[in-house]
């Protein structure tokens, strides 16, 4: 029924596959011409060159007769003792100021620095120096929002002490999300980078590093700003030396302290304040649906004497000197720690928002303040009213700085396209230096001395332009007698 049968192989042919077909062939390229020729200069000469003779007749001084020397100085000494004695008494040359004839009385521009990217679209927001003076960081935003911030903006690094410095490329450019409106340098650590958005964030950098360079930024909700930040900088802990947390003021009303957590890369809202509308003179009427309404602080600085004194403008142009210490309570608050009202004095307000304070660093008593309303104002915090008013007729006036090095010495940069500096000793209306600071004369909004290398001043305009100068040694030196008349101004005030 079943039998074992072979049957013949059965080939299926591929119906893909087929057979190669190889070819082998050969190149080569054409004969390589090599050509040797030597080269040698056309000409050579040699001069030889001499001085000509000088005929003069040299003689040797014979040898001095020590004794009759040290007899002459021994005779003469008690009359010039007396007389180098009575010059010391002498008033004749008080205030005088040798000049260098080297100087010439101008102060330049040594760098041009403007980030092309922005196209001249966004303005210098803020400006500051690290602790070492020798990195500018500037900030870019603008000032004609209506509504949430969408606008990309940087912040921008230049280091001014490299050999090239290349004004339209920062050494480090860091992008941000909205405008950046403010920004501080860590007092001792230089490459520590504070800022605030117009949305209200609060961001850290560190800048030694090569990448991630953002360490920590504030948490959206009730502990943070809901208006634009418009100052951010580093506080010192009173009582602690070494140690700094961020202070940020906002158009909200609220100064708000936060600790820096590198670990966990955040902030964390330690103490805040809030400035109350029941502080402002009765003559000036805020319109609010609330009883106490806050009202928004433009500008804050820190006493450079007291650790715990500092003074604030307001959107409403209110002048304050503050307390950190203090313990008054300013009401409900939906954060999580309860805001403290720390206003101890009200000065004569100026008739628009004070867009700048700055404490003098010679004189405990004396800030000076700058506003829309035109004016620049020296005040003492012993009275209400101000020391000193002056009126450049520029316009707006933005920011204003004491000199780091002259007590006399201020400035103040303005709408019209320039920054004035004043000294005192010479006029108090007329300003000493006017500079020129924007090129297209448009409203220069920031300015900062350099702290560390005080030849140094940074200016920056509307349209993105940064100009650092160098400032003349009349600016730069101090000069007899200027502390004497600054006392005198502050200790007048007091008598009023």
């Amino acid at each position: 029924m079943f039998a074992d049968e072979t049957v013949g192989v059965v080939d299926f042919k591929s119906a893909w596959r087929k057979e190669r077909d190889f070819h082998n062939s050969g190149t080569q390229t054409k004969p390589l011409k090599i050509d040797e020729a030597a080269v040698q200069a056309l000409h050579k000469c040699d001069v030889q060159i001499q001085t000509d003779n000088d005929e003069k007749d040299y003689r040797l001084v014979e040898e001095a007769d020590s004794e009759a020397l040290a007899a002459f100085l021994r005779n003469i000494e008690p009359v010039i003792s007396k007389v180098l004695s009575k010059n010391l008494q002498s008033t004749a040359f008080d205030g005088y100021s040798p000049a260098d004839d080297l100087d010439s009385g101008q102060c330049n521009v040594i760098y041009t620095l403007n980030y092309e990217e922005h196209g001249g679209h966004l303005a210098v927001s803020s400006l500051n120096w690290n602790c070492t003076g020798s990195v500018l960081a500037a900030s870019y935003a603008r000032y004609d929002h209506e509504d949430w911030c969408t606008h990309k903006s940087s912040v921008c690094t230049w280091n001014i002490n490299k050999t090239n410095v290349n004004g339209n490329k920062p050494d480090t450019v860091v992008d941000t999300s909205s405008c950046l409106m403010s920004l501080d340098f860590h007092p001792e650590q230089p490459a520590l980078l504070a800022g605030g958005t117009f949305n209200g964030d609060i961001l850290v950098w560190d800048f030694s590093r090569d990448t991630d360079m953002l360490i920590a930024s504030s948490s959206k909700g009730d502990d943070s700003h809901n208006e634009p930040i418009s100052k951010v900088m580093w506080y010192k802990v009173p009582g602690k030396k070494k140690l700094y947390h961020v202070l940020s003021v906002g158009l909200d009303g609220k100064m708000l302290v936060w600790k820096l957590d590198k670990d966990k890369n955040r902030l964390k809202l330690s103490k805040g304040y809030v400035l109350l509308a029941q502080h402002m003179p009765k003559s000036v009427k805020i319109k609010s649906s609330k009883r106490n309404p806050e009202m928004g602080v433009t500008s804050l600085d820190f006493s450079c004497v007291d650790e715990e004194t500092f003074y604030i403008g307001s959107e409403s142009g209110g002048m304050f000197r503050c307390s950190v210490n203090s313990q008054v309570s300013a009401g409900d608050s939906t954060s999580s720690i309860s805001l403290v009202d720390p206003v101890k004095l009200t000065f004569l307000p100026h008739c628009g928002p004070v867009y700048s304070v700055n404490s003098s660093p010679y004189h405990r008593n004396l800030f000076l303040s700058c506003s829309s309303d035109s004016t620049l104002r020296v005040h003492s915090i012993l009275q209400t009213q101000p020391v000193m008013v002056i009126e450049p007729a520029s316009g707006y006036l933005y920011t204003v700085r004491w000199s780091p090095t002259k007590p006399l010495v201020f400035a103040v940069t303005t709408q019209d396209g320039r920054a004035l500096i004043y000294d005192l000793k010479k006029s108090q209306t007329t300003p000493a230096h006017v500079l020129e600071a924007s090129p297209s004369k448009q409203a220069v909004y920031v300015m900062e001395f350099n702290q560390k290398q005080r030849k140094f001043m940074a200016t920056g305009d509307a349209v993105g332009v940064i100009k650092v100068w160098q400032l003349n040694d009349e600016i730069t030196t101090e000069s007899a007698a200027e502390r004497d008349i600054l006392n005198s101004l502050a200790d007048t005030s007091g008598q009023d």
